[in-house]
């Protein structure tokens, strides 16, 4: 019998602060428990109906070997089932099967089920004896590690026989004459060698739990299949070290702050909550909101600390997964990225620091927190155009993924005000900058959402209560200079993505052009148009470096202090150093200068308008449409630039 789960509307209500108690983040996971047992029962039924789907491996001798293992082990194979490891490979091939997916032939998506089972017999110490796929000669093993049959490699895929017995694995290639060699390994407890590679452990606390750090598993990535890509030593001991840093300071208790405000009322929600039950078989859904009964309000069950947004217990991240790659546009320092597949499982790039990898793991928990509770409650409608301005991104977001942004950087917020003084954590005292930009441009998507995004009930409730939280954040008293800057980085980040992204339409273009040159009347504003997708570059947000680091910059406008903060530095100008140093005379008339060497370049533009708006603080209505300054001085020198300001800056003109 499957019985519908229900949330409590208080532990809704913690979430929607941004935080949540360790009982309200169990219960996510027990919901994705309940939703990953539902998605294996489809898979299965999937392949008992077209068996072919698994190649060589036989469906029955793969599952009876894992319900041996839990038979023998209790929540063994559980464990092993709901672990991020399985969730992305589940997703991945439940998507082959839909046809949204692309990846290696179809049986060795399928056929990693063989391999699950077999994981499954070692931890348990039952028997196994099952075909499972090997890519290029090696059994990826999930969350064991990499198993390589010596001798000539076997290339491409090929089946593999697999016999397990009382913790002992052996391998051996099924097509003969290919020289490979057997290999017997016991793989929970083998040492490195050249033929086992096994994952990574980041021990959480000492004898306590573990987080894999995982360079081998083909399925570590958002969703199509990778190779491994091996950690060095010197990376694997920089991870180490990082990692056990930043675990002792998301650990460190921060002074007591003020809870963010109680939750709203209890309000009848909506949903689809996966049945639990303890079968892997499709079952019922139930749909439910937050239970009014249960109470309401962000009231801590576990202490104050566990409620909190930004704080994080280590225990909860589940894998690690090292960047795999390279980007085409720059370096990947300082990105990461995770998949509602794989709860508690991230992706990032080395890390400068401790501190930038906490912020990391907050920042990515975050998203692995709204991808369990948007499993259980549908939000807002799904309208995935991508039109809205994200102050945390260069391109144009689709709504869900504001969503997406601000619950994240309510998080990222809420980690740097709990570092404001502690010198430990933050030595070059940036924590204030970093809370008051992460407030601004939060509260901004927030607007957007408010204003834009057709909400549901649950949707409503949970950008009521990541208002509350930044609203209450932003009447906090912080550094005025580390203000002052936040707020000219905002400003700087929204005026180039606009002259960037946004045109003014045909009529007002020539309107305003007409306005500038032969004094007419300035049209009214209207709803710009997006440029296509194709006609846009990449860009970086060089003055967010600048401004968090205004010191590191020399007079030629490169940072040349990066350590112990070292953070990527997108190419900046002399006129940038100047303005983010106060100097807006001198940084105008180098904006002006620039012009003549790349004309038509919207950084440029945008930082005159900054610069002119700062020594006339009466035109900062500029900034809200600078598309339109762009129009009224398109095909016209920098000369004309003030004398357009000040027409289009005028008293009553609509801005």
């Amino acid at each position: 019998m499957h019985v519908p789960i229900r949330m409590p509307g208080h532990w809704f209500d913690e979430l929607a602060t941004g935080g949540g108690s360790v009982e309200a983040i169990g219960f996510l996971a027990q919901g994705e428990r309940s939703r990953r047992l539902l998605l294996i029962g489809e898979l299965l039924a999937r392949l008992e109906e077209r068996p072919t789907l698994l190649g060589p491996a036989d469906l029955g001798a793969v599952w009876r070997t894992v319900e041996e293992a839990e038979a023998r082990k209790p929540g063994s194979a559980e464990e092993l089932l709901t672990g991020p490891e399985v969730g992305s490979w589940l997703a991945h091939t439940l998507r082959r099967l839909h046809g949204t997916s692309v990846g290696p032939p179809l049986w060795v998506d399928t056929g990693h089920l063989a391999a699950v089972a077999v994981v499954a017999a070692l931890r348990a110490g039952t028997a196994a004896d099952l075909v499972v796929p090997a890519r290029e000669g090696a059994v990826p093993l999930p969350t064991l590690g990499l198993a390589r049959l010596p001798g000539s490699p076997l290339l491409g895929f090929q089946p593999v026989r697999a016999r397990v017995r009382e913790g002992e694995l052996h391998l051996a290639a099924t097509v003969r004459g290919t020289g490979a060699i057997a290999l017997t390994v016991r793989p929970l407890t083998a040492p490195r060698s050249a033929v086992w590679w096994p994952t990574h452990r980041l021990p959480v606390r000492p004898g306590g739990p573990e987080v894999s750090l995982d360079d081998t598993d083909p399925y570590r990535d958002l969703d199509r299949p990778i190779p491994p890509r091996l950690l060095t030593r010197r990376e694997l001991a920089t991870w180490t070290r990082l990692f056990t840093e930043a675990v002792a300071l998301l650990d460190a208790d921060p002074a007591p702050v003020p809870a963010p405000g109680s939750g709203p009322d209890p309000a009848p929600g909506s949903g689809t909550t996966p049945a639990s039950g303890p079968d892997p078989a499709p079952g019922s859904t139930s749909t439910s909101g937050p239970d009014p009964a249960a109470g309401s309000g962000a009231t801590p069950a576990s202490g104050g600390s566990d409620t909190r947004p930004g704080a994080l217990r280590p225990e909860g991240i589940r894998r690690i997964v090292p960047w795999p790659g390279r980007l085409p546009n720059g370096p990947v320092e300082g990105l990461s990225a995770s998949t509602a597949d794989a709860f508690g499982s991230m992706v990032v790039a080395e890390p400068p620091n401790a501190a930038a990898l906490a912020e990391t793991m907050v920042h990515e928990f975050q998203h692995s927190k709204l991808g369990a509770l948007l499993h259980l409650f549908a939000m807002l409608d799904d309208d995935r155009t991508e039109e809205h301005y994200a102050p945390w991104r260069p391109d144009p977001r689709h709504l869900p993924g504001l969503l997406h942004g601000a619950y994240a950087f309510v998080g990222v917020a809420g980690f740097w005000r709990d570092r404001i003084g502690d010198r430990t954590a933050d030595p070059l005292d940036l924590a204030p900058f970093r809370f008051a930009l992460r407030r601004i441009q939060t509260r901004t998507v927030l607007r957007t959402l408010a204003t834009r995004a057709t909400l549901t009930a649950p949707g409503r409730r949970l950008v009521a209560g990541l208002t509350r939280t930044v609203d209450g954040w932003v009447r906090e008293p912080v550094d005025g200079a580390a203000v002052a800057r936040a707020r000219a980085a905002a400003a700087g980040h929204r005026a180039e993505w606009r002259l960037r992204h946004l045109r003014c339409v045909e009529e007002e273009r020539a309107g305003l052009a007409a306005a500038v040159r032969s004094g007419t009347p300035l049209p009214p504003p209207r709803r710009p148009r997006l440029l296509p997708a194709a006609e846009r570059t990449h860009w970086q947000d060089v003055w967010g470096a600048l401004y968090l680091r205004p010191d590191a910059a020399d007079a030629a406008g490169a940072a040349t202090d990066r350590a112990p903060d070292r953070v990527p530095d997108p190419p900046s100008l002399p006129a940038d150093v100047l303005l983010v140093q106060g100097e807006a005379a001198s940084a105008r008339e180098a904006y002006r200068e620039r012009w003549s060497a790349t004309p038509g370049d919207p950084h440029l533009l945008a930082g005159w308008l900054l610069a002119h708006t700062a020594l006339h603080p009466g035109h900062r209505r500029l900034l809200a449409r600078p598309e339109r300054f762009a129009a009224a001085v398109e095909g016209e020198g920098p000369e004309v630039w003030e004398r357009a300001a000040y027409r289009l800056a005028a008293p009553g003109h609509p801005a």
